[in-house]
Order: structure tokens, then sequence, then C-alpha cells
């Protein structure tokens, strides 16, 4: 990594800051995430799964669940700010041998990513764009993606940032956020060879809702 590689908006954002801003009670993302999370594990039977824009860890106390019951081999956690991957290595350090961190820029270097049967993506869409989540896809091959997009509520002056005293640690955010509909997204998973399987919606509190879409490689159907 030279002195001059552009950094990464989220490589500077503290976990803390992160975490504490999706926990309020008037957003609610990091807890319903939680619960998204146990659903998507349930559903497919992989022995390999890549969790893109793992954060701090959220939701891997269910991979724990399923590493215990011996149907999860491997597990990939992707970020690109590595603070993020050392906190997921410490929350999860029982998990060492099935648990994998591998930091990556999804937008520059999609190549180095393992291949994996089960893809899970969840608010990661809007910050890379459909675009560098095809070629994701491509390199992953998975058999099955479930992803999250948020659904912002429809208000004059609504901002895609719930308004929070952490507000302004994601101000730069804006030069990669993308946003997303669902139809978008359903359609560039087709134009690479997956067809929809189904879609969830999770209300939040302010208004806004996560959207739950799984896909399945067409030939898995």
């Amino acid at each position: 990594m030279g002195g001059n590689r552009m950094q990464n908006p989220w490589e500077k954002i503290p976990l803390k800051d992160y975490e504490a801003h999706m926990s309020l009670e008037s957003v609610r993302q990091l807890q319903a995430m939680h619960e998204i999370m146990r659903d998507q594990l349930n559903v497919y039977p992989a022995e390999s799964l890549m969790i893109l824009g793992v954060a701090g860890g959220n939701g891997v106390d269910y991979v724990r669940e399923k590493a215990g019951e011996g149907n999860l081999k491997k597990v990939y956690g992707v970020d690109v700010n590595p603070s993020y991957l050392e906190t997921v290595r410490q929350r999860y350090a029982d998990l060492k041998g099935i648990l994998e961190c591998i930091r990556v820029n999804l937008r520059k270097e999609p190549g180095r990513l393992p291949q994996a049967e089960f893809v899970i993506a969840n608010l990661l869409i809007e910050y890379v764009g459909c675009a560098c989540f095809q070629d994701v896809i491509r390199k992953v091959r998975p058999i099955y993606v479930s992803c999250v997009i948020q659904i912002n509520a429809v208000k004059t002056g609504e901002t895609w940032v719930s308004d929070s005293p952490y507000l302004h640690v994601f101000d730069d955010l804006e030069s990669v956020h993308h946003q997303m509909e669902e139809q978008m997204v359903k359609e560039s998973m087709r134009q690479i060879g997956y067809l929809a399987k189904g879609s969830w919606e999770y209300p939040l509190p302010n208004g806004k809702k996560l959207e739950r879409m799984d896909f399945a490689m067409s030939h898995a159907i």
C-alpha cells in the first residue's frame, strides 16, 4: 500500500461511532440486521459463506451456531477497514480456523476475493454500486446471494443517513453512496445469471425500511 493510496471513506469511520449510530432507538438498523442475518443463515445449505462489508461482525454469532452444527466449514469476513476486521477477529476468536477476515477494496480489487457458495451483502451495494457488485459476484461465483438495501422514507428533505448525534461521522460517504431501488438490484443480478427467489421488508422506526432480496444462480433454481 503506497502512501498515495486514496483512502476509502469507510476507513475513516470509527466502529464505535458507526455501531452507536446504527443502534440508536430512532435508527435500530444494527438490531434489525442482526435478526436478518439469522434469517439469512437459516435458509440456504452452504459450506462456505462470504459476508461482504462485515464491519464489526454484527450477526456473526449466528455463524457460530451454524459452525457448531457442522454445517459451515469456512466463513470469509470482508471489509475495507482493517480496524473493523481486527475487532471481528477479537470478538469471534473462538471461530479461528473457520472465520477468515480479508481486507479488500471491492471497487478496486475484487479479483482478490476467494470463491464461496453463499454471499451475504447487507447495506453494501449502496456503497459500491451495481456494476461493482456484479464484478464481485462473478469472481466469488456463489450459488446463493442474499442482500439488504435501505429504502428511504418519502419526505421532503429526508436524507439517506438518519439523523443522530453521530451524523457528521458519515459526511464523506456521500462521495461513494448510490441510492438503490429493488428493481435496479434485481435487473443487475439477472444480467449475470441470478434469479430472484424472494424479497422481504423490515420497517424501521424513522419511516425508512430495509429490504432483503435473495437470489440463486439460475441453474440452482
